[in-house]
C-alpha cells in the first residue's frame, strides 16, 4: 500500500489548530475550520499520567493517518512530551513519515534539538521540527535552539510565566520581554514565529487585540485552541484590503519619486524612506486576511 505524501507545511502559517491526542472525534473535525496548520496535541491536551498517555497513543496515531488521508491538502503535526519528559521516547511511536513535521515542546538548547534529532533518526524519520519555546532557560537560549532541522518556532506564554514565577495578566506586561526575544531570534534565524495561545474562549476583541500585539512583534501567525479562533488569526495575520492598497499606493509614488531622482519622499505626511518601502513590499507578499 502506497503511503500518501505528507503536505507541505506553509512556511509562515496564520493559524496553527490544536486537538486532544486522545478525541479522534474533535481531530476528525480539525479540517473544517479551514487553518494553515493542524496539530495533534499529545502533551498538554492530555492528562499527566502513564495510563492516560499509553491510552492517548494509539488513537492519535491512527486519527493522523486517517486525517492525512482525508485532508490530504493539510499539513498535519503531533506535539509530543517534551524531551526531558518521561513520555517522550514512547510518544515517537505516534509519528510516520506522513506528518508535516513534530512539535517538541519545552526545549531549551541545541543539545536538546540534537537529541530530537537521534531519536527521530532511531527510527527511520528525519521530520522538520517546531520546536516550543516555554521556560525561562528556552526563551534565554532562543537562537540557539533554532538550528536545523528546526522550522518553525513558537512562545508558550503559561509555562513560560510559570517556569518564572509570575503572575499572567491581561494586559501580556509580563511577557513582553520574553516574547519580542523569541521573535527577534526567530528572526535571526530566519525561522517564523507563532504567537502566544489566548486561553479566553469567549469574545473576539480579546483575541483580535492579543494577536495584533503579536503581529506587531513579527510574529507570523497564532496557536489556536478553538476553531472559532482559526479565521479571527487569519485576519490579523494576514493583510487586509485596506493595507495592501496603500502599500501599493506608497511603491507607486516611490516610483515615481525614483523617476524624479528623488530618494526620500514626503506621503501622507511623513517621511519616506528604504525600510519604510521594505515594509510594504512585505506586507503585498502576506496573504490577504480573510
Amino acid at each position: 500500500m502506497t503511503r500518501p505524501s505528507p503536505a507541505p507545511a506553509p512556511a509562515r502559517p496564520r493559524s496553527v489548530l490544536f486537538a486532544p491526542g486522545n478525541r479522534a472525534d474533535l481531530i476528525a473535525k480539525l479540517p473544517r475550520s479551514a487553518p494553515d496548520a493542524v496539530v495533534i496535541d499529545l502533551e498538554d491536551a492530555v492528562p499527566a499520567t502513564p495510563e492516560a498517555k499509553a491510552a492517548a497513543r494509539p488513537i492519535a496515531r491512527d486519527a493522523a493517518r486517517d486525517l492525512v488521508a482525508a485532508a490530504p491538502h493539510l499539513a498535519v503535526f503531533v506535539r509530543v512530551n517534551a524531551v526531558a519528559s518521561q513520555y517522550f521516547d514512547d510518544d515517537l511511536a505516534v509519528l510516520t513519515p506522513e506528518l508535516a513535521g513534530v512539535v517538541v515542546p519545552k526545549l531549551e538548547s541545541a543539545g536538546d534539538v540534537t537529541r530530537v534529532m537521534t531519536a527521530l533518526a532511531s527510527r527511520g524519520l528525519t521530520l522538520p521540527i517546531m520546536a516550543g519555546l516555554e521556560t525561562a532557560a528556552g526563551v534565554w537560549n532562543a537562537r540557539e535552539v533554532m538550528v536545523p532541522p528546526v522550522a518553525w518556532v513558537y512562545f508558550g506564554a503559561e509555562d513560560y510565566v510559570t517556569d518564572l514565577g509570575g503572575v499572567r495578566t491581561p494586559g501580556n506586561a509580563e511577557v513582553l520581554y520574553a516574547r519580542s526575544r523569541v521573535a527577534l531570534a526567530a528572526r535571526l534565524a530566519g525561522v517564523p514565529a507563532l504567537d502566544i495561545v489566548v486561553t479566553r474562549l469567549q469574545g473576539e476583541d480579546a483575541f483580535r487585540e492579543d494577536a495584533r500585539q503579536g503581529r506587531a512583534l513579527g510574529y507570523a501567525g497564532k496557536l489556536c485552541i478553538h476553531p472559532a479562533q482559526v479565521a479571527l488569526a487569519h485576519g490579523e495575520f494576514g493583510a487586509t484590503p485596506a493595507e495592501r492598497e496603500r502599500a501599493h499606493a506608497l511603491l507607486a509614488a516611490a516610483a515615481e519619486a525614483a523617476g524624479q531622482g528623488r530618494g526620500t519622499f514626503a506621503y501622507e505626511g511623513q517621511m519616506v524612506d528604504e525600510p519604510m518601502l521594505a515594509a510594504a513590499r512585505a506586507l503585498l507578499a502576506q496573504g490577504e486576511g480573510e
